[in-house]
């Protein structure tokens, strides 16, 4: 998938969880969002644009995946 897709559905997951009370609510539900719903293919690509200083991202989805390029979990399926 081209990367500016991916940034558009991060970006619009992370607007659905703009409206959690607590910034770290938002955070969790994109991280966990992208961690149960995207292909690990599309996690990886999202990660590695972030690794290579990726932009675009709203700050929620910009912290969830830094966790997930920490974690490494973009390749492994877990959520």
């Amino acid at each position: 998938m081209h990367i500016d897709g991916l940034i558009r559905m991060a970006n619009d997951i992370g607007a659905f969880f703009a409206s959690e009370p607590e910034p770290e609510q938002a955070i969790n539900g994109v991280l966990v969002h992208i961690g149960r719903y995207w292909d690990p293919r599309m996690r990886a690509q999202i990660v590695q644009y972030y690794r290579d200083g990726g932009q675009g991202f709203a700050p929620h989805v910009n912290a969830a995946i830094a966790r997930l390029a920490a974690d490494g979990s973009a390749n492994d399926g877990r959520s």
